[in-house]
C-alpha cells in the first residue's frame, strides 16, 4: 500500500484539469475499483462478520515509512484485499444478524461517485443553484409522500418558527436521532424522550405519545417527527408502528 507522489510538473496544469486527475487514468482506475467492491460484495458471506485480527496486526504488513514513488493501483488493491479487507468488520454481511443492511444500494454507489466527481460545495443558491434546488425539489417529494402539510413545504406557505417544532421518541433510541434533530436547528428543549418500562418491554406506549403530543399543542408547539423503532440498539426493544 502505498501514496502517490506528484508528478515533477505538478505545477502546471493542462487545461482546465487538475494536474492530480486524469481523464483517461481516472477512467481505467475507476473501472478497476468497481471491479474490486463489485467482487468484494459478491464474495462478502465468505468472510467473518467480526475479524479475528489481534490489535497492532497491520503494522507488521505495512512498511513503518512512506513509499518514495508511486505504486501501482493493481498493488494496492492487492494490499486491500490481502491487508485491510481481514481487519473489518463487513457490516454488509447477510450474516450480521445483529444489524440491518440497509445502507448500501447500487443507487446509493452511484449517487456518491457523482457527487465525489463533481465535489462542489453548496453553501448556499449562488454556490452551486442546482445543488439547493435540487434539494428544495426532492425534499417537497418527500413531504408529499408523507402527507405533510404545505407548510412543511419548500413550495408552500413555509413554517416560520422551527423553534415551536417538537420531536418524539422513546427513551430507547439511538442518540443519533438528537444529534440529528439539533443539526437541523429543532432545540434540544423540544426533544421529547418518552419513558418505557419493563412491563411493555421498553417499547414506545402510544397512549404515552398522545398525552405529550396534547401537552404540547396547548402552549403552541407542533409536534413534527415521532421516531419508532423495531429493536432499540439498548434492549432490541420493538416499538408498536402501527398503533403509533
Amino acid at each position: 500500500m502505498g501514496s502517490l507522489s506528484l508528478p515533477a510538473n505538478a505545477n502546471t496544469h493542462s487545461g482546465n484539469l487538475s494536474a492530480d486527475l486524469e481523464p483517461k487514468s481516472f477512467a481505467d482506475e475507476s473501472k478497476a475499483v468497481i471491479d474490486f467492491i463489485a467482487g468484494y460484495y459478491k464474495n462478502i458471506q465468505k468472510y467473518p462478520v467480526q475479524s479475528k485480527v489481534e490489535p497492532g496486526y497491520l503494522s507488521v504488513r505495512l512498511p513503518d515509512t512512506a513509499p518514495h514513488s508511486r505504486e501501482s493501483l493493481d498493488d494496492i488493491l492487492k494490499d486491500v484485499a490481502d491487508s485491510i479487507i481481514l481487519g473489518l468488520t463487513h457490516w454488509q454481511s447477510p450474516n450480521f444478524f445483529g444489524y440491518f443492511q440497509a445502507n448500501a444500494s447500487t443507487t446509493g454507489f452511484l449517487g456518491e461517485m457523482l457527487c465525489s466527481g463533481f465535489n462542489m460545495v453548496g453553501f448556499n443558491w449562488l454556490a452551486s443553484p442546482a445543488a439547493t434546488e435540487l434539494e428544495s425539489i426532492v425534499t417537497d417529494w418527500m413531504g408529499k409522500m408523507l402527507k405533510l402539510p404545505s407548510s412543511f413545504l419548500f413550495s408552500g406557505t413555509g413554517f416560520d418558527n422551527i423553534t415551536k417544532l417538537v420531536v418524539y421518541a422513546s427513551d430507547q433510541t439511538h442518540f443519533s436521532l438528537q444529534k440529528s434533530a439539533k443539526l437541523v436547528g429543532i432545540p434540544p428543549a423540544n426533544f421529547r424522550l418518552l419513558s418505557t418500562s419493563f412491563l411493555t418491554e421498553f417499547s414506545l406506549s402510544p397512549h404515552t405519545v398522545r398525552a405529550a403530543i396534547e401537552d404540547d399543542i396547548k402552549p403552541g408547539f407542533v409536534p413534527f417527527y415521532l421516531c419508532a423503532t423495531i429493536g432499540t440498539t439498548g434492549a432490541g426493544a420493538v416499538d408498536p408502528i402501527e398503533e403509533l
